[in-house]
């Protein structure tokens, strides 16, 4: 999902996001063109059912400040996920390990790096920005 919106997002990564819940998808979404909303947000907007007790698989760490729209960590909190599954961790200082904090402080699982190579590969233009400092 986060591959087809690539180079559509304006300043934003395109970030992917899937919601499992008992080995189903219940929600899916990716960051939309200009950068809003956010991939979790999209994908919480479009639930099929309850996401309580659900997986939450993001490519990007869901960010954790308040910029032009709520941080997506609150709203996956919020949504009472139970675990979340992410490929990297955001390296905007805003962020960085942030959102991360705020969901394992409200009880939630996560995790990282699983499917990392590929997210780093779609998000590289963004990651790019923060590692190539002269």
């Amino acid at each position: 999902m986060a591959r087809v919106q690539m180079g559509r997002t304006a300043e934003n990564p395109a970030v992917g996001c899937v919601i499992v819940k008992n080995a189903e998808i219940i929600g899916e979404g990716a960051t939309q063109d200009g950068g809003r909303p956010h991939a979790e947000s999209f994908a919480l907007a479009n639930m099929t059912v309850s996401p309580e007790g659900a997986t939450a698989y993001v490519t990007l760490e869901p960010c954790s400040h308040h910029g032009q729209t709520p941080p997506c960590a609150n709203a996956l909190i919020k949504a009472k996920i139970a675990r979340c599954v992410i490929a990297v961790i955001d390296p905007d200082p805003r962020v960085n390990w942030r959102g991360a904090a705020l969901l394992q402080e409200a009880g939630i699982d996560v995790v990282y790096g699983e499917g990392e190579a590929e997210a780093r590969e779609i998000m590289a233009t963004f990651l790019r920005q923060f590692t190539n400092k002269d």
